[in-house]
C-alpha cells in the first residue's frame, strides 16, 4: 500500500507521534512519504527516519510568551501561498491519504476527492470529552483546519467516547527516577523568565529544553537546544515534568510514571481542554500562569500516575491493513481494557486499575 501522510510540524507532539507510526508502518511492508508543514526545514530535527521527507509553509498559529496572537496569526497566514501549495501536491499515486492535523495534505486530498484518514489527538475533539469553557471560533477552526473523511482521535482516557488511547513509544517496564529530577519543557515562553522562576529552588535539577536556549548560571539548572534523543534521556529517568499541555508530551510522562505539572497556552482551545482533562482525570496539575507558589507544592507533592498503554499505532496499522471497517465499541471497550492506571507515591504502587 501506497501511503501519503501529512503531519502537522508547528510543535513537537505531531511529530513524535508520526515516528512512532512511521516505524509500524513500515514494518507492515507500507510505502510512506511524509510531509510536515508550520515551520521552515531547517528547524526540523533528528527526522532520519522519515526518509526523503517534504515540507511545505501549511498554515499555523504565531504564539509569543505562552499566548496565541490572532492579529499576528491571520497576517502571516498568507492564504495565496496555502492556495498553491494546495494545487501543487499531487495525490494521484496513493492509496491512502493520512493526515495528522496536516491542512494541505487534507484539502488537496479532498480537491481530489481522494478519502482522507485523520489520525491525532484533534480529531478526538469531533467527540464529548473535557473541555475548559465553550469556543465557537476555535471548534469551527478545528472542524475546518485540517478535515478528515474518516478519523481516529486520540485522549488519555475514552470519556465514554469512541476514541482511541495515544499513539507512543510503549515501554516494557517502568524506569527508576532520579529524586528532585525536573525536566521543563515551556518552548512558547520566554526561558529567562523560566529560569528566573525555577532558580529559589536549590533542592532540585532542572533540565530546560527551549528552541533558543539561554545560558544559565545556576548549578541546579540545565538549559540544553532541541534535541529528541537528549530529551528522552532525561525524560526517562527524571522524577516530573512542567510544560504547556500538549498532547504527546504529557502522555509520554503518564506512559513513564512522571509526575505532570501542565501551563497551558493561552488562548489556544486545545491546550486549555487537555488542562482540564488532566484535572478531570487527576493524572496531572495545571497551572494558568507561570506560578511559583504552585510549581513550590508540585515539586513537594510526591503523587504521580503511571498509565500503561497498548501498541496504538499497531492497533491502527493492522486496522487499516483490514480495509478500515468502522469501529464498533466492542472494539473500542477491547483496546481500553487493556490500559492499566497505577497511582504512585514516593515510587510505590498505591493504586491500580483499568480504564
Amino acid at each position: 500500500m501506497k501511503i501519503f501522510y501529512g503531519v502537522q510540524g508547528t510543535g513537537n507532539g505531531h511529530i513524535t507521534r508520526a515516528r512512532v507510526m512511521a516505524k509500524a508502518l513500515y514494518a507492515a511492508g507500507m510505502d510512506v512519504t511524509f510531509q510536515f508543514s508550520g515551520r521552515p526545514r531547517d528547524k526540523y530535527f533528528d527526522m532520519d527516519i522519515f526518509n526523503d521527507y517534504q515540507t511545505c509553509k501549511g498554515l499555523t498559529f504565531s504564539i509569543d510568551k505562552g499566548q496565541v496572537k490572532f492579529c499576528k496569526t491571520a497576517l502571516e497566514a498568507k492564504p495565496i501561498t496555502f492556495i498553491k501549495e494546495i494545487n501543487a501536491l499531487d495525490l494521484s499515486g496513493y492509496d491512502l491519504i493520512i493526515s495528522d492535523f496536516e491542512p494541505v495534505t487534507a484539502w488537496a486530498a479532498k480537491q481530489q476527492k481522494k478519502l482522507v484518514l485523520g489520525i491525532g489527538h484533534q480529531y478526538a475533539f469531533k467527540h464529548k470529552i473535557p473541555r475548559q469553557s465553550n469556543d465557537p471560533l476555535a471548534e469551527q477552526v478545528l472542524k475546518h483546519f485540517a478535515p478528515a473523511d474518516k478519523s481516529i482521535g486520540l485522549h488519555w482516557h475514552h470519556f465514554g467516547q469512541p476514541i482511541l488511547p495515544p499513539i507512543i513509544e510503549t515501554a516494557e517496564l517502568a524506569p527508576k527516577s532520579i529524586k528532585h529530577k525536573i525536566v521543563v519543557y515551556l518552548p512558547f515562553e520566554d526561558p529567562r523568565q523560566v529560569i528566573d522562576l525555577l532558580a529559589p529552588f536549590k533542592n532540585f535539577t532542572f533540565h530546560i529544553y527551549s528552541p533558543e536556549p539561554v545560558a544559565s548560571e545556576f548549578e541546579h539548572i540545565f538549559c540544553y537546544p532541541l534535541s529528541r534523543t537528549g530529551f528522552q534521556q532525561n525524560l526517562t529517568d527524571c522524577e516530573g515534568i512542567i510544560s504547556n499541555s500538549g498532547f504527546e508530551l504529557a502522555s509520554e510522562a503518564l506512559q513513564l510514571g512522571k509526575k505532570i505539572l501542565a501551563k497551558p497556552i493561552h488562548g489556544q482551545m486545545e491546550q486549555l481542554a487537555n488542562a482540564a482533562a488532566l484535572t478531570h482525570t487527576g493524572y496531572g496539575h495545571v497551572m494558568n500562569d507561570l506560578d511559583a507558589s504552585i510549581i513550590e507544592h508540585w515539586l513537594h507533592d510526591a503523587h504521580a500516575v503511571h498509565v500503561t498503554y497498548p501498541n496504538t499505532a499497531q492497533i491502527v496499522v493492522e486496522w487499516i491493513k483490514n480495509g478500515m471497517p468502522d469501529m464498533d465499541k466492542y472494539f473500542i471497550e477491547a483496546v481500553w481494557n487493556t490500559v492499566d492506571v497505577q497511582h504512585v507515591r514516593n515510587h510505590q504502587h498505591v493504586q491500580s486499575h483499568s480504564q
